[in-house]
């Protein structure tokens, strides 16, 4: 085949697909008009489209409307019903805000049968609840006026009885909560009493919530007044051991001064009749009871002094990271002659590791320095409500910054030991870790040998 002839070839292929192209949009006369057509299908299909989505958000708004609406009742029927729950999370009561402000407990007490005189009085003149309308029975007035005296005696009751087993169950977390209950219950009994116009008065109502509200306050301010004799006692028996202690040093100094003054005596006497090497001898020995004879006489000055000043004592801050963790402190007062020994105590049965010195300040003026740090801490108590829980949560360096700027210069151990605390997390990361199962006992021999013989 030639060159021509493959020229030719190729050309009618080239016309053959042409003409199928030409075939293929033979049916379209108008290529604008049939753009256009396709153009006002899709717009169909998009308007469509766009009614469903109309459509679709409508009944989403409907249906979260109806869901607020839902909440919002289950919400408000909630609260009815937790009125007469027995709860200790109902935060919607919220913290009890304090009416009365009396010092001492009885102080309440006698305000509440004042409350309770009102009410009694209320009820003799016949104004605890009320009637307005003059009601005839079998044609008679009087008949009326007895059925309604009945009927205000029996909703008074009723409303009294339940009163006073509200009263009786007052405490910290539901006396917001039960004020509220009264208010339902006096409305309730309200309702009772519609048939006959018969209602109790308002003002009886606010008397029952005062005796409510009284009550609450009586049994906090007594709770207080004991925390307050138990502390007065603690620091009683504090004082006394102290004294004890004192006594018992006093005794050992005056014990050591007479020992030693006797050696002494001794001594010199044999000092005088000797010469050479048992002289010098002598003379050394002589020389030593002198120094352990004025420290006895020291230490029975000191436990005199002790004793005869109360206010003395020493200043501690100690910490215990594995009972309640880093950055809560105690910040006490000792008056013993051995401070120490208190805080042995502190570290009892009561706690699971033994506490940890980080200062021991001495002052004469002992109970004045522990007061002005706990006002300066106030807000960083870790107990809010009772005052002889003396932990803190604050840093060391706060406490140390405050014992400065009282004019103290007083010596911190900032890194505490914690040495129980520390060795227990080994033995547990141990146990946790191990390939070879061991008991306790034989981890304890292993990394802390010294541990056995404590």
């Amino acid at each position: 085949m030639g060159l021509f002839d493959f020229l030719k070839k190729k050309e009618l292929e080239e016309i053959k697909q042409l003409k199928l192209q030409l075939e293929r949009y033979n049916p379209i006369s108008d290529v604008e008009q049939e753009a256009e057509l396709q153009k006002k299908a899709l717009e169909q299909i998009i308007s469509s489209k766009n009614n469903e989505i109309k459509n679709i958000e409508s009944k989403f708004n409907d249906l979260n409307s109806t869901y607020q609406a839902a909440l919002e009742t289950y919400k408000n029927l909630r609260k009815e019903v937790s009125v007469f729950e027995s709860k200790l999370d109902l935060i919607e009561f919220g913290i009890y805000e304090p009416v009365y402000d009396f010092e001492k407990s009885d102080d309440y007490r006698a305000e509440q049968n004042k409350i309770i005189q009102l009410q009694k009085e209320m009820i003799s003149s016949d104004t605890a609840a009320i009637c307005n309308t003059n009601w005839a029975v079998e044609g008679s007035e009087s008949k009326g006026r007895a059925v309604v005296k009945v009927y205000k005696k029996l909703m008074l009751r009723a409303f009294n009885g339940e009163c006073d087993v509200l009263i009786s169950k007052v405490k910290w977390n539901n006396v917001n909560q039960l004020k509220e209950r009264m208010h339902k219950l006096f409305d309730a009994i309200n309702k009772l009493g519609q048939g006959f116009q018969v209602f109790l008065n308002s003002q009886y109502l606010d008397l029952k919530r005062k005796e409510l509200i009284l009550e609450y306050e009586y049994q906090s301010k007594r709770q207080q007044e004991k925390e307050e004799m138990r502390a007065i006692q603690e620091e009683l028996r504090e004082e006394e051991r102290a004294k004890r202690e004192f006594e018992q040093a006093q005794r050992e100094a005056e014990k050591e001064e007479a020992s030693y003054q006797k050696a002494l005596d001794r001594a010199r006497k044999e000092y005088e009749a000797s010469t050479g090497e048992k002289h010098d001898k002598l003379q050394a020995q002589i020389e030593k009871l002198e120094q352990e004879l004025k420290e006895a006489q020291e230490k029975k000055a000191r436990a005199m002094s002790m004793a005869q000043q109360t206010k003395r004592g020493h200043v501690y801050v100690i910490s215990n990271i594995g009972s309640f963790g880093e950055n809560v402190y105690k910040i006490g007062m000792t008056r013993r002659l051995e401070p120490i020994d208190r805080v042995k105590e502190l570290g009892d049965a009561s706690v699971p590791f033994q506490f940890d010195i980080h200062a021991m300040i001495y002052s004469d003026e002992a109970p004045t320095l522990e007061n002005e740090l706990h006002k300066a801490f106030t807000n960083k108590k870790v107990n809010m409500l009772n005052y002889r829980k003396e932990f803190f949560n604050v840093t060391l360096e706060e406490i140390e910054y405050k014992v400065k700027e009282i004019g103290i210069d007083a010596e911190f151990s900032r890194l505490p030991e914690a040495m129980e605390f520390r060795e227990t997390l080994a033995i547990l990361e141990k146990l946790n870790t191990q390939v070879t199962p061991k008991t306790v006992d034989e981890i304890i021999a292993e990394e802390f040998p010294s541990s056995l013989t404590k």
